[in-house]
């Protein structure tokens, strides 16, 4: 089994993640296991998914809008979402919309291009769990996690900004933080 990082731990990974075929057609779903599905396989098959043994999981690519699995959220033991290439920050957007707007608070899987220096955003974004590419040292890869002290933007689990959490008095009390004439 593979090495994964989640909850700032190395584990073994007990998902088998399905891949589409070279030829971008749909892969074949064991009789049962852990699985993580892509979002195509999930609409198509959603029936037959659920009726099998084994939990279940489901990825998004960074074009596909997390508002199509939102009312599915509870049935999923895992929500991966990949990261094809490092410039590639839809994904980003995506864990702060299951996590803010829908609230899913299971394990949200960061997979791809997934590597030691963007461990402390992704996590600042709503990921806990990371799938990292091939040839990354979990180990090296988790201290990475540890890298800054805190975030000067808004995270997922801190929602001010730092600026408001050192200074809260010295910035207006209006709805953007500007001052009015």
């Amino acid at each position: 089994m593979a090495l994964i990082v989640k909850d700032r731990h190395v584990g073994t990974d007990p998902w088998l993640r399905l891949e589409p075929g070279a030829d971008g057609g749909l892969p074949s779903v064991p009789q049962a296991g852990d699985i993580i599905v892509p979002l195509a396989l999930w609409r198509e098959q959603r029936a037959t998914l659920l009726a099998r043994p084994g939990r279940l999981g489901v990825w998004l690519d960074g074009h596909e809008d997390p508002a199509t699995i939102a009312e599915d959220l509870k049935l999923f033991g895992v929500v991966a979402v990949n990261f094809p290439k490092f410039a590639d920050g839809r994904g980003y957007s995506t864990a702060r919309l299951l996590r803010s707007r829908y609230g899913y608070r299971g394990e949200l899987r960061a997979i791809g291009d997934v590597f030691r220096d963007v461990l402390f955003q992704l996590a600042s974004c709503g990921f806990n769990a990371f799938e990292l590419r091939p040839g990354e040292d979990p180990l090296a890869a988790l201290a990475g996690l540890g890298d800054f002290s805190d975030s000067y933007q808004g995270t997922v689990g801190q929602a001010l900004p730092l600026f408001r959490r050192r200074f809260p008095r010295s910035v207006p009390d209006t709805p953007d933080g500007l001052e009015r004439s």
